[in-house]
């Protein structure tokens, strides 16, 4: 693992104010194997000097080291430090801010008693008027309980808190979206889908986030039906759009057509399903998926409600066998699963100039480094490698144009429409095969991805009138 910002130690230090100081001090977290980013100033005290410096660290243990490294050196204190990381989620990383003044008396009046009266009467006479007179014109509900985050696993609704704000935070910063986390301590799915339904008057849309493989499919599937406004769980489909985004381009460097691919996923829990079905809407001749017990076919033993599913839709030779062999002659791989599953050796008995799409995270199912020279294109869901497949190019936008649109729904035309505005987002003369995705930090990315999802929503009719 390389040093990274999620690691960084803001460190506070004095120095003999002398030549040679700082030099000693940076030699010194050098050898320790860390990144110094940031030099954030400094004071001089007569015969000393006060420096904070940040530094990039790999892990816990690593910070350790590089800290002492510090109190080792004899002509330098170690005053203070702080871990970056969770000096930013201090307090937490959302608030809520006013959007109307209260300044007299009139403004207490018409946003309070008596004018909200007449706001309350309207939209009792007429409730759709609640996504025009309220939060909901632009708020999401994030929903998880705890039992799929990350690669942590189920720990819980209270340890799933920073990365429901974290989503709040994104979908604030790239589509204007107020997103509000909402953490449920159930983990039965009548439970989770009441719960939702009863807090669902407060809302625009439904974003559902890290509920385990299979409820998660029961849980959306039941709110679709059950709610008049946008259900999108984004670990299935926020992934399924960047990835489809991600072939179309790959397909331009290569003038391969859809219908003529064969795409092997590893890995059929949420996101591996959602990837199945809108490669097949959008074409593609061919998906087998593979679990722990090999190929998933029609017919095969252990397959839950998901995986029946893909079974009855993918794989019609119904091809039996290990991962590694069902990828001979694929065109595509797309791994949703773990760490290090496939070789270079799996990839040389794939179809000529394959693509690889190897997203597990941190971990990739093959490094970009032993697929070099194998693969046409390679992505991960890494930020250090080309190619990032983030979901924060699908979301904030989807739901922007979802809630600009009116819409009741998110269809599969919206998704495979967000799908072509990612994937046309990079324009031509920057297309090749270390950049068939735009960056994660470019913000028109969700501006188009809004506009295509709302024509999209008002061209398909669902819309509120």
């Amino acid at each position: 693992m390389s040093n990274t910002a999620a690691y960084s130690l803001k460190i506070r230090v004095r120095l003999d104010n002398t030549p040679g100081a700082l030099g000693e001090l940076a030699t010194a977290v050098g050898a320790a194997g860390a990144n110094i980013v940031g030099l954030e100033g400094f004071e001089a005290k007569g015969r000393f000097l006060d420096e904070d410096l940040v530094v990039n660290c790999r892990d816990e243990p690593h910070q350790e080291k590089v800290l002492d490294a510090i109190r080792a050196l004899d002509h330098i204190e170690l005053l203070s430090f702080e871990d970056r990381t969770f000096q930013m989620h201090e307090g937490g990383k959302i608030e809520v801010l006013p959007l109307a003044p209260v300044l007299d008396r009139e403004d207490l009046s018409m946003a309070y008693t008596p004018g909200v009266a007449r706001i309350c009467t309207a939209i009792h006479e007429n409730p759709d008027r609640s996504h025009d007179l309220t939060i909901r014109k632009n708020t999401v509900a994030i929903v998880s309980d705890g039992t799929a985050v990350l690669g942590l696993g189920d720990i819980g609704p209270e340890a799933a808190m920073p990365v429901m704000e974290g989503k709040a935070l994104l979908f604030k910063a790239f589509a204007g979206v107020d997103g509000f986390p909402i953490c449920l301590d159930t983990k039965d799915a009548d439970e989770l889908v009441d719960t939702v339904v009863r807090l669902a008057p407060t809302f625009g849309g439904i974003n559902l986030e890290d509920i385990s493989a299979p409820r998660c499919f029961e849980v959306e599937d039941r709110l679709k039906e059950l709610l008049d406004i946008p259900v999108f769980h984004d670990d299935q489909h926020g992934t399924a759009v960047v990835v489809l985004a991600a072939l179309e381009n790959a397909l331009k460097l290569t003038g391969r057509k859809m219908e003529d691919l064969r795409v092997v996923i590893a890995g059929v829990g949420a996101a591996g399903v959602a990837i199945g079905k809108i490669l097949l809407s959008a074409g593609v001749a061919e998906v087998i998926g593979t679990d722990r017990q090999g190929a998933i076919w029609e017919g095969r033993d252990n397959l839950n409600v998901a995986k029946q599913w893909f079974a009855e839709n993918t794989n019609r030779e119904r091809k039996e066998g290990t991962l590694g062999e069902v990828m001979e002659g694929a065109d595509v791989f797309v791994g949703v699963s773990g760490p290090g599953l496939i070789t270079a050796g799996d990839l040389r008995r794939m179809a000529p100039d394959p693509f690889v799409f190897a997203l597990a995270n941190p971990e990739p199912e093959i490094r970009p480094e032993a697929a070099d020279g194998l693969a046409k294109v390679i992505a991960t869901g890494r930020s250090d490698y080309p190619n990032q497949i983030n979901n924060v190019l699908a979301f904030p936008g989807i739901f922007r144009g979802a809630l600009d649109a009116n819409a009741h729904s998110i269809t599969e035309g919206m998704k495979l429409a967000a799908a072509r505005a990612i994937a046309d987002s990079v324009s031509e003369d920057d297309l090749d095969v270390q950049h068939i995705v735009p960056s994660v930090f470019d913000r028109t990315v969700a501006i188009e991805v809004a506009r295509a999802v709302e024509a999209a929503a008002i061209s398909e009719g669902v819309i509120r009138s």
